[in-house]
């Protein structure tokens, strides 16, 4: 199995970031504008793109700690591997330890796939420091994939 992993600090406190990783509001914010479904556990969300979407249950929120979800739809490289952000607070900054893990194998979509979490963490960062994210459509596209 492969992993995706990337460490970011925000300048805010881990129930900020929370906040813009658990409500549908703060992740069309900084991810995608289509935002739809339920941020509790046991629930659904639903993640749509210009290229196509994801679907993510909901497996675990830790306030101002731990989110974790499972791909349930979605491309078939994505399906059932989950998507985990650790969060805990380092002096003045969030410090968030992204995890997209469980990919059968590195192809190259996941090369892809890496490059636009940063991308997209760099949104999340920007949204919980200036109030102001790049969601899709209005994200850094880097190829015919977007």
């Amino acid at each position: 199995m492969a992993d995706i992993l990337h460490r970011v600090g925000i300048k805010s406190s881990p129930e900020e970031v929370y906040k813009a990783l658990t409500t549908r509001e703060g992740l069309a914010a900084w991810w995608t504008n289509n935002t739809q479904g339920e941020s509790k556990v046991g629930g659904v969300l639903q993640f749509r793109f210009g290229a196509g979407g994801f679907d993510m249950k909901v497996l675990e929120l830790d306030p101002a700690k731990r989110v974790l979800w499972q791909v349930v739809d979605g491309p078939k490289e994505w399906i059932g591997t989950k998507v985990s952000w650790d969060l805990r607070q380092e002096n003045d900054y969030a410090i968030v330890l992204f995890k997209h893990e469980d990919w059968k194998e590195p192809v190259e979509f996941m090369h892809h796939c890496s490059t636009k979490w940063g991308l997209f963490l760099m949104s999340l960062k920007s949204l919980v420091e200036t109030g102001k994210g790049a969601p899709d459509p209005n994200d850094v596209k880097i190829d015919n994939w977007n």
